[in-house]
């Protein structure tokens, strides 16, 4: 039988199908065989093997560093490393993962200079190596290492910011900073104060430098130094510059201090011997204080400039600090950064020494959990200005005008409303001291002076409970003081801070503490204050420490009137929420153009807000470029100039002239 064609019979089986009701069924079976299968969900790709955890033992060879900081036009530090590999990998052949460092001890949070990272070339016995940057951990890159090869050598630059916009500057035609964790990649699998390192840099002709290392050996150019372990490296930065003096801040002792200077010109280099006598000072309070030390030698650095980037940076053995150009040129102005160096040198017995357990790490990848910043900082923060007063680099007046400063801040700061100060231990994370809109409503890193006020009201606390008899020194010398000359870091956690007050003098000290810490408020704790002699009060009269910050930092302050700071060309640096600016609807980043229709001029306003203090007076109108528009803002405000003072309440002992006079 010949076949039927395909029309034919596909009427056939549909009448054949329609003669027992399945022609619906049909269709619908076909239309269900004709449909797309369902498309599967999205699974997560499992990740990469995990990178070696650290391990407390020894590496097993010496890394040689090699930097070169000659390239000051560019900004660039050419880097070579060799880096032993270690026996059993040796062997085999295989994967050698090497950390470039992001979690820098003091910055609290993972600043290393990724970004400027750069040109990274590997080889091994000449042969170059195809290294793989792990996608998750993006600070690790892998190195496949040939069976056999016993070094690995790396290369790369440090492509550093040629201006502010790219980031901190660090070479300048006059001085440099070297920070090791910038320029070193290092291997993981091992905690860094198992792994040694010999380091050499190669220096512009002629310049000096400062740094904690100590050398071992100059060519030419090329000074190298004496084998550290990796933290210790990284813990030594270095300052170097055509203009560099040393000065000795301990003559005949034992164990040496030194302040080493850079400057962008030369006369900033002229120091009196009074000037001298209040950093030998220095030396002197603090060990008066703590009763020990933990370092065999101390350097300052100090660089006095408007070109390299700002920094105070703590370390065991050394800090580094920038200053103004007037430091000492210009020493009744600039009293105001004086606190620094007394603030970063605290820092070797209260951060390096003693430290919170969890801003230890093994190594410089391994995140940190700054819970305990309200001592590491904010006890430092209240003994920088103690011992700035103690010293003679700060006056008493300078530094009761500088907590009068302090405590007004906090006191009006509408952040505190809804975030209390122990989150703000997570800013350094949060927000990497990036500018914010509304400061004063987000808060910031508070727990350094707020935690500055805490601790003047644990000290008055101690004194009046005593009777005078002990202070907030007993505790330093008891918590701080402790394994003279050891180098090594003892963590602590909240319950042995309680237990070092309460062994001074015993209180409820957990309460005291997780009240101020853990609770919002409305007020700052200003009970120091008040025990100790004073009360906080605004007036018309500038603050003394206000104008020499101002000046130092090139900004007028009008925060406790208007509610707003104003920068170079009139660009405004802060709004503080709820004050009369921002109920005007001005922001910061505008920038001031004239005042009551005069050219605005920092003279003009403070008239303006003296001349509308008559409550029947027009609103002080601003006339605000905002990028490309102009408006003109009204501000209701009658308020008149007002700053903050501390003044003294009669019949009350005067603690903080106790507390911040001199020991002997």
């Amino acid at each position: 039988m010949r076949p039927l064609s395909k029309r034919i019979l596909a009427l056939s089986l549909s009448t054949a199908l329609a003669s027992v009701g399945l022609v619906g069924l049909s269709q619908s079976a076909g239309a269900a065989d004709s449909q797309p299968q369902p498309q599967p969900q999205p699974e997560p790709l499992p990740l990469p093997d995990s990178i070696p955890a650290p391990r407390d033992v020894p590496f097993g060879g010496t890394i040689r560093l090699s930097v070169d900081a000659t390239d000051l036009a560019r900004h660039i530090m050419t880097v070579h490393e060799t880096v032993p590999v270690p026996a059993a990998l040796a062997a085999t052949g295989g994967d050698l993962p090497l950390f470039y460092p992001m979690w820098l001890p003091g910055d609290h949070s993972p600043t290393g200079a990724l970004d400027q990272f750069g040109g990274l070339v590997v080889k091994a016995g000449g042969v170059t190596l195809p290294w793989l940057r792990d996608n998750v951990t993006v600070s690790a890159f892998h190195i496949p290492v040939p069976k056999g090869a016993h070094t690995v050598d790396v290369s790369f630059q440090l492509l550093s910011p040629v201006s502010r916009e790219e980031g901190r500057v660090v070479m300048t035609p006059e001085m440099l900073n070297v920070q090791w964790n910038a320029v070193a990649l290092y291997p993981a699998g091992y905690f860094t104060r198992q792994i040694p390192v010999e380091a050499s840099l190669r220096l512009p002709t002629g310049w000096q430098y400062g740094t904690a290392l100590r050398a071992q050996g100059k060519a030419g150019d090329v000074v190298t130094f004496k084998p550290v372990t990796f933290n210790t490296l990284v813990d030594s930065p270095l300052f170097a510059g055509r203009y560099f003096r040393r000065i000795d801040l301990a003559p005949g002792a034992a164990v040496p201090v030194a302040l080493n200077l850079v400057a962008d010109k030369p006369g900033e280099l002229e120091v009196s011997d009074a000037q001298i006598a209040a950093h030998r000072a220095l030396v002197t309070q603090a060990n008066l204080l703590y009763g020990s030390h933990h370092y065999d030698h101390y350097d300052f650095l100090l660089a006095l400039t408007e070109e390299l980037g700002g920094i105070g940076l703590e370390h065991h053995q050394s800090s580094e600090n920038s200053g103004p150009r007037g430091y000492f040129t210009e020493w009744d102005k600039t009293f105001a950064t004086r606190d620094l160096l007394a603030h970063e040198y605290t820092h070797s017995w209260n951060g390096k020494y003693r430290r919170p357990a969890g801003l230890w790490a093994p190594n410089f990848n391994t995140p940190q959990r700054g819970t305990g910043l309200w001592v590491y900082e904010g006890q430092t923060q209240y003994w920088g200005y103690v011992l700035a007063a103690r010293a003679g680099l700060m006056t008493a007046p300078q530094v009761i005008e500088a907590l009068a400063e302090v405590g007004a801040v906090y006191d009006t700061r509408r952040g505190r409303t809804w975030r209390p100060l122990i989150d703000t231990t997570n800013d350094p994370v949060i927000a990497r001291r990036a500018p914010l809109s509304w400061r004063s409503w987000q808060r910031s890193e508070d727990y350094y002076s707020e935690g500055q006020l805490i601790w003047l009201d644990a000290d008055t606390l101690i004194r009046q409970l005593s009777g005078g008899k002990h202070s907030l020194d007993d505790v330093a010398r008891h918590f701080f003081g402790t394994n003279d000359g050891s180098f090594i870091t003892s963590t602590y956690e909240f319950d042995d801070v309680v237990k070092a007050l309460n062994d001074i003098q015993p209180y409820d000290w957990a309460t005291f503490l997780r009240k101020r810490l853990d609770e919002t408020s409305e007020h700052a704790p200003l009970d120091g204050f008040t025990r100790g002699g004073y009360r906080l009060v605004y007036t018309d009269q500038p603050n003394k420490y206000v104008g020499s910050f101002a000046s130092v930092r090139h900004v007028e302050d009008f925060a406790f009137s208007l509610g707003l700071t104003i920068g170079k060309g009139g660009t405004l640096g802060n709004v503080e929420w709820g004050s009369p600016a921002w109920q005007a609807g001005i922001t910061r980043d505008a920038k001031v153009i004239a005042v009551n229709g005069e050219a605005y001029d920092p003279d003009v306003l403070r008239e303006a807000i003296v001349e509308a203090k008559d409550a029947h007076a027009a609103p002080i109108a601003l006339l605000l470029q905002e990028g490309d528009r102009y408006v003109t803002v009204s501000v209701p405000y009658h308020g008149g100039l007002r700053y903050p003072h501390l003044e003294r309440v009669e019949g009350k002992p005067d603690m903080l002239a106790a507390i911040l006079a001199p020991r002997h």
